[in-house]
């Protein structure tokens, strides 16, 4: 579905990605955690289009970013759905106002009525029944990052990225955003991508995570594997949060890998 292989890109002297080869799962929750500054988001940037690979190729839904036409990746970009870090909410609109903007603008068929049928859909899968004709900038943390949600799925993309969904969040309402997430992939079947410093989320809500470290990707795998992985600078980044076994060879587990802030 989405496929990187032997990317790599710098901004001048500095190396951001190193011979990244990796494939998304459609159907999965992905997740890439690493420190801030390892390319988390620029390899992000790939698969949309808005940056080139220095080499490597980037495939999205069979097409090869690199020499395709604004046309085929303007095709490409509406195919994904972004939930961005602050949220990006307008907060001179509504609720509803801010979640019909991508269908204002992408499916301008549409009827007023038809969007807001679509509105109070999304409002529901997030939900947030009878939230459309609230006040944007009187909404709480965890409420704003549902209406980004909702906005994100509203055309009914086959990919969503999520950029620290669960940043500037108290636990209680992280727990929940992570039980949004899984509830959704459930439900809609869509592919999920998420770049986080949370590892608590992470480990709960990923089917597949990787970490990238010094432009590698230097581990991959589900999580039940990845905290048995002897790289000592993921056993360095997830020992931070979690009780780690103290070897690869060690049997026990983390029970179910549903962790508790």
């Amino acid at each position: 579905m989405l496929r990187l292989t032997d990317v790599h890109k710098a901004f001048g002297d500095l190396v951001v990605l190193d011979g990244v080869s990796l494939e998304f799962n459609a159907g999965q929750t992905t997740a890439i955690i690493g420190p801030s500054g390892t390319g988390k988001s620029v390899l992000l940037k790939h698969l949309v289009g808005l940056i080139h690979a220095d080499a490597g190729t980037v495939e999205c839904f069979g097409v090869d970013m690199a020499s395709a036409s604004e046309r085929e990746i303007y095709s490409v970009r509406r195919r994904f759905g972004m939930l961005f870090q602050d949220g990006a909410l307008f907060d001179s609109m509504s609720v509803g106002e801010n979640i019909a903007f991508p269908l204002v603008h992408h499916e301008k068929k549409l009827s007023a009525a038809q969007r807001m049928e679509r509105v109070e859909q999304v409002l529901e899968e997030v939900e947030l029944p009878g939230f459309a004709d609230r006040d944007t900038a009187a909404l709480s943390g965890g409420q704003r990052k549902r209406v980004g949600l909702a906005r994100a799925i509203i055309h009914r993309p086959e990919v969503v990225l999520f950029d620290e969904p669960n940043s500037g969040l108290d636990p209680m309402t992280s727990d929940a955003i992570d039980a949004l997430i899984l509830r959704m992939k459930e439900r809609l079947g869509v592919t999920f991508i998420v770049i986080s410093h949370d590892i608590v989320g992470v480990m709960n809500v990923a089917d597949q995570v990787g970490m990238l470290h010094g432009g590698h990707l230097i581990a991959y795998g589900p999580p039940s594997e990845l905290v048995h992985n002897p790289h000592p600078m993921l056993r360095r980044f997830l020992g931070r949060n979690l009780a780690l076994p103290k070897g690869p060879q060690d049997p026990t587990t983390l029970p179910s890998l549903k962790l508790q802030r």
